[in-house]
């Protein structure tokens, strides 16, 4: 009897605790009734008399009105989307699946495996990994993107068998919606760094530069923002990459860059613009003043144009090298000679054992549009500064030789 007693006595606060939980529960419940009547919330998604909707993102929302405007309601975060009849429910799906905080993610045990987690700390940490496709479609593309792959990657037999391999339960996808995916991506970045623009209380600095392709000689002007954000963070990012239809004028130049400015919202918080020196781009800025509200610029006008300094510095170099332009061009002609063929490059460095010189750098030859490249030739060339004359010598022997014997 004392110890049924006992069980008795300890069973009860769990009793009570139950009830307590159901009691607050109810109440809960009953006061966001009230609040949603206070301010005039209705639950619509009982209705009768209505088409069934047959879409399953409403087995997460259901449909409220507050006044005259309907709205889906997510069952676990709460957050309430305009649903109107005819907006569809592709923005409720995106929500459930990507923006949903509260959503109980489901874990199909089919999919799920322990993976090991190596810690800085040491040791390994074994945790469970779910597969999602749109996960690891997303991975995808940005792979795709970083590392500039050809979107017909994806549809290569010994990708897909080595994706296989890794992932079964993954969905191979087309080159085609390997694109549309790519382009999604660019869209959603481009609005998560237009909100950031137009959030951004500071002013922008812009850059911007002509670019010619190697391929079809095509020109194509970037233009490149940079600007302090809240935590006084630098950051920059490509505004636009847009080919630029010849003939390259002022006028065109001004142009493409003013329909970027205005694109972005951000031609009445320009703090500089800093272009290249030369003739055509000082009348492109002229012409781009009159597209421009000059009450918004700073210092009226003063400092927008800025000149860029490494192309100022470009030139300053090659009016350098014009002074020693004759010993570079010898140089840049042994090299070129000396890197033409296998059994040139094999002759050099022959030459270079035999004077005790090891070849732990090949020779570099420059393009002569590029001052770096030409440093870099001379940088290299300096190590076999005595093997270009003993070649030299070797070289005139030998065409004296054959000489005597024809």
């Amino acid at each position: 009897m004392e110890s049924q007693g006992r069980e008795n006595a300890q069973s009860q606060p769990s009793i009570d605790i139950q009830e307590s939980n159901n009691v607050i529960e109810t109440t809960l419940n009953e006061n966001e009734n009230n609040m949603n009547d206070s301010i005039g919330i209705e639950d619509v998604s009982q209705e009768g008399g209505k088409r069934k909707r047959t879409s399953k993102a409403w087995n997460h929302f259901k449909v409220v009105k507050i006044g005259n405007i309907q709205y889906a309601e997510c069952n676990y975060c709460k957050k309430r989307l305009k649903a109107p009849s005819d907006y569809g429910t592709t923005h409720l799906m995106k929500h459930y699946e990507r923006a949903c905080k509260q959503q109980p993610r489901k874990m199909d045990i089919r999919q799920s495996f322990l993976v090991g987690n190596n810690k800085l700390s040491g040791g390994e940490e074994l945790t469970s990994h779910v597969f999602r496709q749109e996960e690891s479609r997303r991975e995808l593309a940005i792979m795709v993107i970083l590392h500039d792959y050809p979107l017909l990657m994806v549809e290569h037999i010994d990708f897909r068998r080595f994706v296989a391999s890794l992932q079964p339960c993954f969905n191979m996808v087309s080159r085609n919606t390997m694109k549309s995916d790519i382009m999604r991506i660019y869209g959603d970045e481009k609005v998560k760094y237009f909100q950031l623009l137009d959030k951004l209380k500071r002013r922008v600095a812009i850059t911007t530069d002509m670019w010619t392709s190697s391929n079809n000689k095509k020109g194509f002007m970037a233009v490149i923002a940079h600007f302090f954000d809240d935590s006084w963070t630098l950051r920059s990012f490509i505004l636009r990459f847009v080919y630029v239809p010849a003939p390259h004028t002022a006028e065109v130049l001004a142009q493409v860059l003013s329909e970027t400015l205005m694109d972005w919202n951000i031609d009445w918080k320009l703090l500089t613009i800093t272009i290249d020196n030369c003739t055509t781009n000082d009348a492109m800025f002229h012409h781009l003043l009159d597209k421009l509200p000059s009450k918004d610029l700073p210092l009226d006008e003063k400092v927008l144009y800025m000149g860029c300094c490494a192309h100022i510095l470009n030139l300053i170099v090659k009016d350098g090298l014009e002074i020693i332009g004759g010993a570079i061009e010898k140089i840049r002609d042994s090299v070129m000679y000396w890197t033409t063929s296998p059994a040139r490059v094999e002759n050099f460095e022959e030459a270079a054992r035999h004077l005790n010189i090891p070849c732990a750098k090949r020779l570099s030859l420059d393009c002569k549009t590029h001052w770096n490249s030409t440093y870099l030739m001379l940088e290299s060339a300096i190590i076999y500064k005595d093997v270009f004359p003993r070649l030299k010598v070797r070289e005139r022997n030998y065409k004296s030789l054959s000489t005597d014997n024809d």
